[in-house]
């Protein structure tokens, strides 16, 4: 099954189903992120973000937009993947993705919302008070999984880090113990 007609790659496609969503009564919601190895936090969070209307939205950070944020190895995920993945949970009804060099309030500008959906942490005070005139409601979710995929990550990275150094280690110490018992046999 095609997910494609629900993935907005453009603001012309985006600003198209926002004017037919508004023409047919429905309350919008939005929110957005990264989305990158989606995990049982990000199914939580989209689950209470449904609930606050009847269409939920969701931005995608394009893959250049995470690079410059999380660094050069990050996405794990390349932003098609993850932009289908999201069509798979029950609980999204589009995905936008957002281009880097775009202001961080353009899709909200665009979208307008009902209700806007946000992770704690991820606005000041002063950027939620902006927020607040571009749609009806805010709503700040605290997180919804015991770790972050970033945290995920560095938990893989520490793990396999520790396994090279390990067998390094070992290697190492007995290349080291051949290399003298050879010096110490060209002393005898």
């Amino acid at each position: 099954m095609s997910h494609a007609h629900r993935i907005l790659l453009d603001d012309v496609s985006l600003k198209k189903t926002i004017a037919q969503l508004r023409k047919s009564g429905k309350k919008i919601v939005l929110t957005q992120g990264v989305f990158d190895m989606v995990h049982i936090g990000h199914a939580r969070y989209l689950e209470i973000a449904k609930k606050a209307g009847d269409i939920l939205i969701v931005g995608v950070d394009s893959d250049e937009k995470v690079r410059h944020r999380k660094g050069p190895d990050r996405p794990v995920v390349p932003q098609d993947e993850r932009l289908e993945m999201l069509m798979y949970l029950r609980d999204v009804d589009f995905a936008y993705l957002k281009q880097f060099g775009v202001e961080k309030l353009h899709l909200l500008k665009l979208v307008k919302p009902d209700v806007f959906v946000a992770t704690a942490k991820t606005y000041t005070d002063e950027q939620l008070t902006e927020v607040k005139k571009y749609c009806g409601e805010v709503k700040v979710l605290e997180p919804m999984a015991t770790t972050s995929t970033s945290a995920k990550i560095r938990l893989l990275q520490i793990g396999a880090a520790k396994k090279i150094s390990a067998t390094m280690s070992a290697k190492l110490i007995k290349s080291i113990e051949e290399v003298l018992a050879e010096l110490k046999g060209d002393q005898e």
